[in-house]
């Protein structure tokens, strides 16, 4: 069940409030749903802690996460999914050590 997630102005995949309390199958297309199942199945059984992907979308290249959340006794919680656009960072050369000024 969704109990969470953020409503940035980068924001990748389009969410509506109304997503807050259904089931998180419902966020991602019906051909992905049975992947999605699968890792959280993983995650929940101890199997996985974490699982990545990267896709093409256009003009971005989507790197998406799934992390397993536990309580301090090590017991699930359930799934947080970060997503980000990595194709500025694939452009990075250099370091970069100290804070910008902005």
């Amino acid at each position: 069940m969704v109990k969470y997630f953020t409503q940035g102005k980068e924001r990748i995949f389009a969410r509506p409030k109304t997503i807050i309390g259904r089931q998180v199958q419902n966020c991602h297309p019906p051909a992905s749903v049975h992947i999605v199942e699968k890792i959280v199945e993983d995650l929940k059984a101890g199997r996985k802690e974490h699982e990545d992907f990267w896709i093409r979308m256009g003009e971005k290249f989507v790197f998406i996460r799934y992390f397993a959340v536990r309580n301090e006794k090590g017991e699930y919680l359930g799934v947080m999914e970060f997503t980000q656009d990595i194709g500025p960072m694939q452009k990075i050369k250099g370091e970069k050590r100290l804070l910008s000024d902005e």
